[in-house]
C-alpha cells in the first residue's frame, strides 16, 4: 500500500471519529467537518515534509475534523471523541492552544488566515524555514478580515503561504450562492497577487501535489461536498450542525468507505 492509500484510509478513520463527535452530548458541525477532512489530511502530509510549516484551520467550527486528523497523525494521543464538548475538555467546538498541535485559537472567522499570514511572514523575517497552510471556508470569505489578510500577504510578498478554500457551497444559513455568491473567485485571488490552482477537494493525491507552499502566495480552490462520506448528509444544508444518537452514529460510520 502506497502513501496516498494510507492517507485515504486515514481520512476514512477521521470521518468515523467526526461522526462519533456528532453523537456527543452537544453534537458538532458535521457537514463542514466532513467536507474538510481530505484537505486536512493532505495539508498535514505536506507540512510533515516541510519543517516549520504550520497548518491553521481558519474555519474553526470544523474543529471535530481537526481533532480527528490530529489524532490520526499521533499528535493527539487519546481518542478525542469521548471527551468532545464535555465540561473541562480541551476538545471544544472551536479549537484552541490547549489542544496538542493547535498553535492559534480559531473560531472567529477570518482570524485563522490572519494568523497564518503572520506565521509565514515571521518565518521569513527570522530567516527560518517553513510557512503556513491556512484552510478557510467559502462562507468565511464573506469576512472582511479575510481580504485584509490577503492584501497583507500580497503587499509583503509572503512566500510559503498556501490558502486552501473548502468550497463546499454551504454555510450556517443556507447556500453561499444564495447568500453572498463569490463570483470570479479565481480572478479575485489572482488580482491579490496569488497563484491560483483549482482541485477536487476529495482527491488526496492531487491535494498533496497542489498545496505545497511556493515562493509566492498560493490559493487553492478545493471543490468539496458538505457532509462528504455519509450518504444521509452529503450535499445537505441541514448537515451544518448535527446531533445524533449512538445508534445512528454506528449506521453512518458503517457507510463510510
Amino acid at each position: 500500500m502506497d502513501e496516498i492509500d494510507l492517507l485515504r484510509e486515514q481520512a476514512s478513520r477521521a470521518r468515523r471519529l467526526v461522526v462519533d463527535m456528532a453523537a456527543s452530548e452537544v453534537g458538532c458541525h458535521l457537514g463542514g467537518s466532513l467536507s474538510v477532512v481530505d484537505i486536512l489530511v493532505a495539508a498535514y502530509a505536506v507540512a510533515r515534509s516541510r519543517p516549520g510549516t504550520d497548518v491553521v484551520l481558519s474555519k474553526g467550527h470544523a474543529a471535530a475534523a481537526l481533532y480527528a486528523v490530529l489524532h490520526e497523525n499521533g499528535v493527539i494521543e487519546e481518542n478525542p471523541a469521548p471527551r468532545y464538548g464535555r465540561a473541562g475538555s480541551p476538545y471544544t467546538g472551536h479549537p484552541g492552544p490547549k489542544v496538542p498541535g493547535v498553535r492559534f485559537p480559531t473560531g472567529s472567522l477570518g482570524h485563522g488566515l490572519a494568523y497564518a499570514v503572520g506565521w509565514a511572514l515571521s518565518r521569513r523575517l527570522l530567516n527560518l524555514p517553513g510557512g503556513a497552510i491556512a484552510v478557510v471556508g467559502d462562507g468565511e470569505l464573506q469576512e472582511g478580515l479575510v481580504w485584509e489578510a490577503l492584501q497583507v500577504a500580497q503587499a509583503k510578498r509572503v512566500a510559503g503561504l498556501t490558502v486552501v478554500v473548502d468550497l463546499n457551497g454551504g454555510q450556517n444559513d443556507g447556500h453561499v450562492s444564495d447568500i453572498s455568491p463569490m463570483t470570479d473567485l479565481p480572478a479575485r485571488l489572482a488580482a491579490f497577487g496569488f497563484s491560483v490552482a483549482e482541485v477536487d477537494g476529495h482527491d488526496i493525491e492531487k491535494l498533496v501535489a497542489t498545496i505545497v507552499p511556493t515562493d509566492r502566495p498560493l490559493a487553492v480552490l478545493a471543490t468539496t461536498v458538505k457532509g462528504r462520506g455519509v450518504p444521509a448528509t452529503e450535499g445537505k444544508a441541514g448537515s451544518h450542525y448535527v446531533k445524533i444518537s449512538p445508534a445512528r452514529a454506528r449506521q453512518w460510520k458503517a457507510a463510510i468507505r
